[in-house]
């Protein structure tokens, strides 16, 4: 048994993880500020059987205090999603990178050596791709001009022909494209360099695209699956951006659950092999891609709605394909996917959400 604190804890994912500790026989303590961005209504008194503690992880005090007696930590506490505009920066920021700042610090007072820390897809910017002509190519920023005339897909930085998406490994470069991608990097960053100077571990999870019971609502945080499903719920029709031809990874919660009870069980292996310190990433995800407009194709069969509207719209910070290569995952966790996207969007469109 280990005693775990999970921070964001009462979330969308943090939920599901905490409940998947408690199933594993860990000893759970939940932190949870409540973020309006995540919760639109007051956070739970208990999650899985567990008390939430209601306190912000910049609280310095507060996470203190959490700390006290626990072996591990799995770090969920985040702001997410693409957010309303720029004005939305220092919230991300500050939740986001200050937040992580104050609980390494307290995990090294305390003496605490173990983290999971969740990342995210995004830190990668685009995903992998290849040229006919000039093999692996990393495509610059997509343009306004560009995507306003529908041109959506990124082509080779030395031909200006098409690339060919292919999947990404953790090898490759992180390059953050938009605000929430910055402050993932920033939190891979500073618990690398915590572990390096503390001769701790971390095990970063590079989420893909998460969906299940209990994501949140449509609210400019949500991921698109719920978007998609608050619209067909209304009687609209979803609305799909750029061509819907976006190449994604949908993983369920039940399984991003699962890899960080495996990620945890590698964390103390580490520290008793003792040299084995730093940080090691890992994609979760379900190794199915798909695109969103046959996710939101799929979700509307399901639940008799409207077809899709394809809007040509798009986001700036926005990339166009990044699928994940899990293969890192399961060889070193023994991670693998058990619910893949038909099955998982068919019990998703009648889950219970989060308002």
């Amino acid at each position: 048994m280990t005693r775990v604190l999970v921070t964001g804890g009462a979330g969308f994912i943090g939920s599901a993880v905490t409940a998947a500790l408690v199933t594993a026989g860990h000893d759970v303590t939940v932190l949870d500020a409540g973020h309006p961005a995540a919760h639109r209504e007051p956070v739970p008194p208990a999650v899985a059987g567990v008390r939430v503690r209601v306190a912000d992880v910049r609280d310095r005090l507060a996470v203190a205090d959490a700390l006290r007696g626990i072996d591990a930590v799995v770090h969920q506490a985040a702001m997410v999603g693409m957010g309303v505009d720029l004005a939305d920066l220092p919230e991300y920021v500050g939740c986001n990178d200050l937040g992580t700042a104050v609980l390494l610090a307290e995990m090294a007072r305390a003496g605490v050596r173990r983290l999971v820390i969740a990342s995210s897809m995004v830190v990668y910017g685009e995903g992998a791709y290849a040229c006919p002509a000039h093999g692996a190519a990393r495509p610059a920023p997509r343009v306004a001009a560009d995507l306003a005339a529908g041109r959506f897909d990124p082509p080779c930085p030395r031909c200006g022909e098409p690339l060919a998406p292919g999947l990404v490994d953790e090898s490759a470069p992180m390059e953050p494209r938009s605000v929430y991608a910055a402050t993932k990097v920033a939190q891979e960053h500073l618990a690398a360099a915590w572990a390096r100077e503390s001769g701790s571990v971390a095990v970063a999870l590079r989420y893909h695209n998460v969906y299940g019971p209990g994501m949140p609502r449509d609210t400019p945080y949500s991921g698109v699956a719920a978007i998609f499903r608050s619209a067909l719920e209304a009687g609209r029709a979803p609305r799909v951006f750029e061509d819907g031809a976006q190449r994604r990874d949908f993983v369920h919660v039940a399984d991003v659950a699962v890899a960080n009870a495996l990620a945890l069980a590698a964390t103390a292996e580490r520290v008793a092999d003792g040299p084995a310190v730093g940080l090691r990433a890992y994609n979760i995800a379900s190794g199915t891609p798909t695109t969103v407009g046959a996710v939101a194709a799929a979700m509307a069969r399901a639940m008799g709605g409207a077809a899709p509207v394809v809007t040509g719209e798009f986001r700036a910070g926005d990339v166009r394909h990044v699928v994940a290569s899990p293969a890192r995952a399961f060889r070193e966790l023994g991670f693998r996917a058990a619910i893949g996207p038909d099955a998982g969007i068919e019990e998703f469109v009648r889950a219970p959400l989060r308002a």
